[in-house]
């Protein structure tokens, strides 16, 4: 299934022509309104526009009926932890943002604009997004590194009445913890049984074993590990967010951790993962061997060494990619359309299960098509929809509204709910060119 038919240099070159050709970058911005004629520019601009500003001076509501910021996104980063580029600052990260920004546009007709701050002060970082909120009517946080994260998403969500999400953490939890109930109920474990080791403890492990719990995992359960080893009880400097996830238990290593675990979940590095440690686990194992670009174990090591396996990456040339873009832009665009307060727990619990109930429907004829798998159905290879099924845009929106309205988060109350899921399908069809 991998790709062979480039070299790494063709990649190279590929990658950059892409970003440089014609109008550098991947974004523009464009009108939705006539602007040919005289009158046209006078009701966009003076004298017309007016008059929108003070029906919004006297209800700041209105501001989302005359103005696109209903459907705006800001994607901010300050490229602190870019992919697993690092600290590569926040010119650098630029591309990344801009991807991001793309993939808002073409997954769910969530329109987005990248913002770069050159700051790795908290407070800083906290009032810059204040201070531009206004513009926004969501703020996804992107690629900065822990624990500052977690302190400004925070702060963010308390002070800010609009949809806040850092996509590293919640993305990759709500992805994955779909992909974990999926893969649970095939190999035949329950979550509040199962045992699980987590290797990596920076912000998405955190936010994964977090949604996990929710899901019904046992904190006894679960073994963290981060750079020094097994994140033990006794350490000495322990973290409040790293202590949450400490064990008593008198092990040290990941070669200590694994021997009867069910479920490897890596957030790490490369190829830390060996055969014999897989050997170790319980019957029927479950590994999401999630570091990009190279898994904690190559996925054709793993399944040749348990052929019981359940293996996930964070590869599109394997099964069973985790894949953020399966959740983001839905969410957003469920959060969006309620004129939701917040992204609560209550909205990404509804993601999650959205996400794995897709992956159990008969799998479109043109996704087959586009991953060239004609016999493409819910089973050990194939636990979690794959980002092209235009399907998450109808589900994954509707659950997250539903989950907004029921919760008490939303502005905008829908009653019509299949009018909504018409008006997001009629959506879909536009973004594919059919309408």
């Amino acid at each position: 299934m991998k790709n062979t038919l480039h070299t790494p240099e063709q990649d190279r070159e590929a990658a950059l022509a892409y970003h440089s050709d014609n109008r550098a970058g991947k974004i523009e911005v464009l009108p939705t309104k006539a602007t040919k004629t005289q009158r046209d520019l006078s009701l966009a601009y003076s004298p017309g526009v007016a008059v929108p500003c003070l029906e919004i001076a006297e209800n700041i509501h209105d501001v989302y009926k005359y103005t696109a910021k209903g459907n705006l996104v800001a994607v901010i980063s300050n490229g602190t932890a870019v992919l697993g580029l690092g600290n590569i600052g926040p010119e650098a990260s630029k591309p990344v943002m801009e991807g991001k920004a793309l993939l808002f546009k073409i997954c769910a007709d969530v329109d987005a604009f990248d913002l770069e701050l050159d700051t790795t002060n908290v407070d800083e970082f906290v009032r810059t997004v204040k201070i531009l909120a206004p513009t926004f009517g969501g703020i996804n946080l992107e690629d900065i590194k822990a624990p500052e994260c977690f302190e400004i998403e925070h702060r963010l969500k308390a002070e800010l009445g609009i949809p806040v999400m850092h996509d590293d953490q919640h993305g990759t939890a709500i992805i994955s913890a779909a992909a974990l109930l999926n893969a649970c109920e095939l190999q035949q474990k329950h979550l509040y049984e199962i045992k699980l080791v987590v290797n990596g403890a920076g912000a998405a492990a955190i936010a994964c074993c977090r949604l996990y719990r929710a899901l019904g995992v046992q904190k006894e359960n679960i073994v963290m590990l981060d750079r020094k080893g097994v994140i033990r009880a006794d350490r000495e400097g322990l973290d409040t967010t790293k202590a949450e996830f400490a064990t008593s238990r008198d092990i040290h290593t990941l070669e200590d951790a694994l021997p009867g675990a069910d479920v490897f979940v890596g957030l790490s590095s490369a190829n830390i993962l060996t055969a014999p440690m897989l050997l170790s686990m319980a019957e029927r194992p479950i590994v999401f061997a999630m570091a990009n670009p190279d898994p904690e174990i190559g996925y054709e090591l793993a399944v040749a060494t348990r052929k019981d396996v359940i293996m996930a990456t964070g590869r599109s040339d394997f099964p069973n990619q985790v894949n953020n873009v399966l959740g983001f832009p839905y969410i957003f665009r469920g959060a969006l359309d309620v004129q939701a307060t917040a992204i609560n727990e209550a909205m990404k619990m509804a993601a999650v299960k959205a996400i794995a109930a897709l992956a159990k429907e008969p799998v479109p004829a043109d996704v087959k098509e586009a991953y060239h798998e004609p016999h493409l159905h819910y089973g050990s290879t194939y636990i979690i929809p794959k980002p092209t099924d235009k399907r998450l845009l109808t589900t994954v929106s509707l659950q997250v509204a539903m989950a907004a309205v029921e919760s008490g988060v939303a502005r905008k109350k829908i009653t019509d709910w299949a009018a909504y899921e018409q008006e997001l399908a009629a959506r879909g069809k536009r973004l594919a060119g059919q309408l």
